[in-house]
């Protein structure tokens, strides 16, 4: 499976291939400034399923709410972030969801940093939630 991905004014385009390894909502306030909204949609994929068709992304980096750094990287024409680097996960890049702008997307598997969700926000059925960040899992690669 192939996944296009293109910030607002398509001048930025990413090529995912495979399905996400994880999809996640956040609800931490940063991501809640960063999006303008009451959480942010990531599609996690393997560093090596993403790459860059078209357009020049900036960066941007800041501390995350679990510690770890995170570099964003969004379009220098219309400035949507379209994709970010998290340091707690090195080998993922997250993409966000609506830049799919594909209905059928799967849903997100789990909910972090829940302890920041507005509480008038109902959660999907099924969806894991996390006060945080769940447990790092650590690989054996």
């Amino acid at each position: 499976m192939e996944r296009r991905a293109a910030c607002h004014c398509e001048a930025l385009v990413l090529n995912c291939t495979g399905e996400p390894a994880k999809i996640s909502l956040c609800h931490c306030r940063d991501c809640q400034r960063r999006t303008g909204s009451l959480f942010s949609v990531a599609a996690f994929y393997p560093r090596e399923q993403v790459s860059r068709i078209a357009g020049r992304a900036e960066r941007f980096e800041r501390p995350s709410a679990s510690g770890f750094r995170v570099t964003f990287h969004f379009c220098t024409g219309c400035g949507s972030t379209l994709w970010w680097e998290p340091e707690r996960m090195p080998h993922l890049i997250g993409v966000a969801v609506g830049s799919f702008a594909d209905p059928d997307f799967p849903m997100p598997g789990q909910a972090v940093w829940a302890q920041d969700r507005h509480p008038w926000l109902e959660l999907p059925h099924g969806v894991r939630v996390h006060d945080r960040n769940p447990e790092k899992v650590v690989r054996d690669d």
